[in-house]
């Protein structure tokens, strides 16, 4: 099939120069009021004769049904479409007198010839081969996202509006792989006020989101020959498989109610790389143990290792005094990790790495090579946003919003499933709900049942490349929910707390 164009105008065929229509200064024509025309796509066959009659009735007839021309829509005049097709002005005037009497189209004089006013029927559709989806919970209570209804849409309005009218032109061209110099300067300021973090804004790398700063950190590290990386026993597989991803083979660090255990670093010769959670251990909810912390710096520093700090819920702490980041001990052998995905949404696919100057040219050497940017404006609306207040005044809200559904859930199981111990909850958006031994499997089904989604704490065991669970299970708690109370909007959590005690045992 030959593809043609044809221009739709707004008049029944008058040409440029006559009153319906005029030419702008490049020789476009114009309607009546200004604005240039728009096209019309027609697939017509090659050739001539009778087949491009039959041809253009056809690409005009699936064009109505299909529902790309809409009812009421105006077609160009037969001399126009003949015009732009290379066709014979009557080959088009046939075909529309035949459309018309079909009933496809409306042809009135004074108003042209239009798509009819008609309820089309669909294609009927194909035969269903593939089994349905599950049905949606009425409540997702697994963790991974904030409340995204409480995105701060007026105030991010503002600051976007503001970053955009004073954005130097440059803005607008594709920049330095590291980010946008306004956003890591504001960054600078604000991790080493909120966080501890010891960063000047030239350390400071910008990317589309947490995984790919991961990603990009593991290519790093394989290429310079690290390829072992030690993992927390009870994580996400979605940070290990990225990791084998770029060629690094995952080593499970042991995991306690202090956190890692990061004594047992040493019993890997060959280790260089190790991830952790110390803010907030994911899923357990605990600090890293200031001793082991101290232990992993030390580990780093004395065998040139690298830790890569991810610094899970870091703003969100109720019932103790916040934990700096772990970047503060060593800047030179830990590389800090931040996400505006908690904080704000997940949709901004805004990130941010702290990295030691000696990785700094082969991470944007690395960046350099693919679609890792992130988008320029919204870095920009970002620096606008924490640099006037509204981050933090946005922060300090929803710590409030949440510890209250985090005491919501407290005093309720408390009262209607007091067998429950909650634990993990001085800080973070979830809490750990440990149950009576074996009882887990039948708790996560039967809130399926009730229409609440719920992760038990067995999925985020460490699990191989082959896909297989580790041995050892966290001493204490063996069976347990991750119950994300940080999920829902505010207008649903009583419901999702209501269905989480019907299930308890």
């Amino acid at each position: 099939m030959a593809d043609s164009w044809a221009t739709r105008r707004g008049d029944s065929g008058q040409r440029a120069g006559d009153s319906g229509q005029r030419t702008d200064g490049s020789g476009q024509r114009t309607d009546g009021r200004g604005g240039l025309g728009t096209d019309l796509h027609l697939d017509l066959p090659p050739g001539g004769g009778s087949g491009v009659r039959v041809g253009l009735i056809r690409a005009l007839r699936d064009a109505v049904r299909s529902g790309r021309l809409a009812p009421g829509t105006r077609l160009p005049s037969s001399r126009s479409l003949a015009t732009d097709l290379g066709i014979a002005r009557n080959t088009v005037a046939d075909a529309y007198g035949e459309l018309v009497a079909e009933g496809w189209l409306t042809a009135r004089q004074g108003s042209g010839t239009r798509v009819a006013e008609r309820v089309v029927p669909p294609e009927p559709a194909p035969p269903r081969t593939l089994p349905a989806t599950a049905a949606r919970p009425t409540y997702d209570l697994r963790p991974g996202e904030p409340d995204v209804s409480a995105f701060p849409r007026t105030a991010w309005l503002s600051a976007a509006r503001r970053a955009l009218i004073a954005a130097p032109n440059d803005a607008f061209g594709y920049g330095h792989p590291a980010g946008r110099p306004e956003l890591r300067r504001v960054l600078a300021d604000y991790l080493a006020r909120a966080r501890g973090v010891r960063a000047a804004p030239e350390r400071i790398v910008v990317c589309a989101g947490f995984v790919q700063g991961l990603a990009l950190l593991s290519k790093v590290r394989e290429k310079a020959g690290h390829r072992e990386v030690a993992v927390e026993s009870y994580g996400l597989d979605a940070h290990w498989n990225v990791m084998r991803g770029a060629g690094l083979r995952t080593v499970p660090l042991p995991v306690d109610p202090q956190g890692a255990r990061t004594a047992e670093l040493d019993r890997s010769a060959g280790l260089r790389n190790v991830l952790l959670t110390p803010a907030h251990q994911f899923p357990i909810g605990v600090p890293l143990d200031p001793d082991r912390r101290a232990a992993v710096v030390d580990w780093a520093s004395r065998v040139g290792g690298l830790v890569l700090e991810d610094d899970y819920d870091g703003e969100f702490r109720y019932d103790r005094q916040p934990v700096g980041a772990l970047q503060g001990l060593d800047p030179e052998h830990v590389v800090y990790l931040g996400t505006a995905s908690k904080s704000l949404a997940p949709a901004l696919r805004l990130a941010w790495m702290v990295v030691p100057d000696h990785l700094m040219d082969d991470l944007l050497a690395l960046k350099r090579t693919g679609e890792w940017e992130s988008g320029r404006l919204d870095q920009l609306t970002l620096a606008e946003f924490i640099d006037s207040g509204a981050y933090d005044r946005h922060v300090r809200g929803m710590r409030m919003r949440y510890r209250r559904r985090r005491d919501q859930l407290v005093a309720a199981l408390a009262e209607r499933a007091p067998r429950v111990r909650v634990t993990g909850i001085a800080a973070g958006l979830h809490a750990v709900l440990q149950l009576p031994p074996g009882t887990e499997q039948s708790v996560v089904r039967g809130a399926a049942w009730q229409g609440l989604a719920l992760d038990g704490l067995s999925r985020y065991r460490y699990r191989d490349e082959q896909g297989q669970k580790q041995r050892q299970e966290l001493a204490g708690h063996p069976d347990a929910l991750v119950f994300a109370y940080g999920t829902a909007p505010d207008h649903a959590f009583a419901g999702a707390l209501e269905a989480l005690c019907r299930v308890l045992p």
